[in-house]
């Protein structure tokens, strides 16, 4: 008969990870260790932290800096620096891997890979290939982008992305590239050159992320030189801010990342309506300025032209005449008004100098018989005849007497 299965010997993950961590504890040489290696996959955590990866030639090791131990670190580590990581090696109890914790790094001098990245960097910049005077400008307004990156992964997704989302009528054309390994170098540039045939507007060339080794396709002479000869104006696009490839000096502008190329090689759509629309305002206001100025000199010279026609002056004439006209009879009223004003104190004064006003009070006029106004007895004789002038009538009489005084 069989026996019972027991699970007396059947460990959890957890306690395995646990022995193999106090075995590596209890090592005195890996609770003091140094280690000799080429940088490669380098990331600072906005935390404070440094993760990365020590190599050489035939293996590699992950690598941590916490930001309590980066007081003592006096240089900006790189990929491809050779250096000394002397610290701890421990047991990440969660993952089940071993890594190495830095508590002090020292430059060890440079690798390989990054000695060769520095002798092709000098030789080609010796050759002018990263000279500013043969980059070409981005043109900012395009219709079609090409990009030269792998058919799958992030950066050909958030280039896509982001152009479309900045330019729905954008024509993408992707060259689905090779951008790792022995293969890439000429895929990438078979891209760069069939792109070119198509005539783009703007070409990107790039990938995401990774190690020095990961993107070592974009430090060949051969993808360096199909940069340099595209006539078509080249955006470099390769990992992240902190990398960098021989593609991105002599490309025509580089982009710290796939999407920042994008965001660089589409003009935002929604601001050049905004521009648009603005300039169509500006436009019309202008326009309606000018066409309110010529309105007025328009209106200026017909008002020229009329003054200046025979029938304008005919008319002003006729004006000048009325007025004169009304003037003359003004003033020959207020002449008439005036000589009436005289006529009737003549005629007073007159009334007052006339006999017959005098009769009119009661007073009476003679005269001798031949008609002579008689003044004084002296000129009236006894038994002449006189005529006594009244109000109402002559009373003819004859004179009885004569006698001076009164």
């Amino acid at each position: 008969m069989e026996g019972r299965r027991t699970d007396k010997n059947v460990y959890t993950v957890a306690q395995v990870n646990s022995y193999i961590r106090n075995m590596f504890v209890q090592d005195f040489m890996l609770n003091a260790i140094q280690v000799r290696g080429e940088i490669s996959n380098c990331k600072y955590h906005p935390s404070g932290h440094i993760y990365f990866t020590l190599k050489d030639k035939s293996g590699a090791i992950a690598c941590v800096m916490f930001a309590g131990n980066r007081t003592g670190l006096d240089f900006q580590m790189q990929e491809g620096q050779q250096v000394v990581v002397s610290g701890s090696i421990d047991v990440y109890e969660r993952d089940g891997r071993y890594q190495l914790y830095a508590k002090r790094i020292r430059l060890g001098g440079e690798g390989d890979l990054y000695a060769r990245f520095m002798a092709l960097k000098e030789e080609l910049e010796e050759m002018g290939m990263f000279a500013p005077e043969y980059k070409q400008p981005i043109p900012q307004y395009i219709k079609t982008l090409g990009v030269v990156t792998a058919s799958t992964g992030a950066a050909v997704r958030d280039i896509i992305q982001i152009a479309k989302r900045r330019n729905p009528y954008i024509q993408i054309v992707l060259y689905p590239a090779i951008v790792q390994g022995e293969q890439a170098a000429a895929s990438i540039s078979a891209g760069i050159r069939a792109l070119e045939r198509l005539q783009v507007d703007v070409m990107i060339v790039g990938r995401g992320g990774g190690s020095i080794e990961d993107l070592w396709a974009f430090n060949e002479r051969e993808v360096v030189q199909a940069v340099f000869d595209c006539s078509v104006p080249i955006i470099s696009a390769v990992g992240h801010q902190t990398d960098t490839t021989l593609t991105d000096y002599a490309a025509d502008l580089r982009a710290p990342t796939p999407s920042a190329a994008a965001e660089l090689a589409v003009y935002d759509q929604a601001l050049l309506d905004e521009r648009l629309f603005a300039a169509y305002d500006e436009l019309n206001r202008r326009m309606r300025a000018i066409l309110e100025r010529k309105k007025m000199q328009a209106q200026n010279y017909s008002l020229r032209i009329q003054r200046g026609s025979p029938l304008h002056r005919v008319r002003e004439q006729q004006n000048r005449l009325m007025f004169s006209e009304d003037r003359l009879r003004a003033a020959m009223d207020t002449r008439m008004e005036a000589s009436r004003h005289r006529f009737h104190l003549y005629v007073e004064r007159l009334k007052g100098l006339s006999p017959l006003e005098k009769l009119n009070q009661g007073y009476a006029y003679v005269s001798d018989g031949e008609g002579r106004t008689l003044q004084t007895v002296s000129q009236v004789e006894t038994g002449s005849r006189i005529a006594v002038y009244l109000k109402d009538g002559v009373v003819q009489a004859q004179v009885l007497s004569v006698s001076d005084g009164v």
